[in-house]
């Protein structure tokens, strides 16, 4: 069984639990990225209505489409569904982290981060400093978890929410946890309310973008939990290409945790020697589950396919890639904040605003909107 020498099933300790009787607040907006049909946004909606409080939906491939939801909105409520077109039109900053592995086998394609990023942008120029993140596939336990979030954020920078129903893992934990491994759910950005003009952090074009989002350049931002929130089901093991599309951000995300657990800042991310003892001890951990999964019989050969996938792409991930990335991701934290600076002032109205989320000479975005 593989130990807390090799990986940390849990990095609970790193949040605060508050303990108060304060009375909640309502969020400037919820924001869910989307990909699916707009049925999916049943629950988000009802969240919205009854907090009286905008939904920013944020559409992309077939099956998602702003016209779409904006025809599942009841009266009443306040939304603003927007389709967005090719990343490069939209009004980021080229990141140093997704120039990095544009042209290797790290490249991302999917793009979650750059939703998640526009709906920032979004916040700035529309003034909202308290945003709530909700994936569609979520489900709050009730409104006073969202207001009880949002009233924390008074003092902290980010409050996820606990993630119930099934877990909020990756595939590589999903087969640790299965295999009788102690594995829990860290915060998400699937149910996560940040303040978003105090110490503007992004999301990387990387997986576990939200762990990162958590961060600052030495430690993690004041962080909370509170409340709790329910994933819908999924077969983490249908796809073998998911564990190993997810390992180098595993790696990552869980690099730089170990060393916050252990109490340390973050100055080792960019050490070299810390890179090569952690890709030992990964190796060492998918190695271990492996053969917990290899002993369960051929009921788990999927389960099986997905950690040799994770395996394989561990293999081709090298301790100085790893700090090339860390100091790409220092840079574009500083690009960001001049970034959210350059834009913060240029209006507060939303439809105004959303002509500043793509680049000069742009398109503009498709959207529908009810404020």
């Amino acid at each position: 069984m593989a130990t807390e020498e090799h990986h940390h099933g849990s990095h609970r300790d790193l949040a605060d639990i508050p303990v108060t009787d304060a009375e909640g607040a309502v969020p400037d907006a919820i924001i869910v990225p989307t990909i699916r049909h707009p049925q999916w946004l049943t629950h988000a909606i009802r969240l919205a209505t009854t907090l009286g409080c905008p939904l920013v939906t944020l559409h992309s491939r077939d099956w998602s489409k702003a016209a779409a939801a904006a025809a599942q909105m009841p009266p009443g409520v306040r939304y603003v569904a927007i389709d967005l077109g090719p990343v490069e039109q939209l009004n980021l900053p080229d990141f140093e982290t997704t120039a990095i592995v544009k042209d290797t086998r790290f490249r991302r394609v999917t793009d979650l981060s750059a939703k998640r990023n526009i709906g920032l942008l979004l916040a700035h120029l529309a003034g909202w400093e308290r945003v709530v993140f909700l994936d569609d596939d979520i489900e709050v336990g009730g409104h006073e978890q969202v207001m009880r979030a949002a009233a924390l954020l008074d003092r902290y920078d980010a409050v996820g929410m606990h993630i119930g129903g099934y877990p909020d893992n990756s595939v590589v934990c999903h087969a640790h946890r299965l295999t009788g491994g102690r594995q829990e759910s860290f915060v998400g950005g699937g149910a996560l309310a940040v303040e978003t003009f105090r110490n503007p952090s992004f999301f990387p074009n990387v997986y576990n973008e939200d762990w990162f989002y958590l961060l600052d350049e030495s430690s993690l931002r004041p962080l909370a939990l509170t409340g709790e929130v329910r994933q819908r089901v999924y077969d983490p093991f249908d796809q073998p290409i998911r564990a190993r599309d997810q390992e180098f951000g595993d790696v990552l995300a869980e690099g730089v945790y170990w060393l916050l657990d252990r109490g340390e800042g973050l100055g080792r991310a960019v050490d070299v020697r810390h890179w090569g003892d952690f890709l030992a001890r990964r190796r060492a951990f998918i190695t271990d589950v492996l053969g917990r999964v290899r002993r369960l019989g051929p009921g788990a050969t999927a389960m099986e396919n997905s950690l040799l996938a994770a395996l394989g792409r561990l293999n081709s991930i090298e301790p100085e890639f790893c700090v090339r990335y860390l100091k790409g991701w220092n840079e574009d934290r500083y690009q960001w904040v001049q970034h959210l600076r350059k834009h913060s002032r240029l209006t507060s109205n939303v439809k105004d605003a959303l002509k500043w989320l793509v680049k000069d000479g742009a398109p503009a975005l498709n959207h529908k909107m009810r404020i």
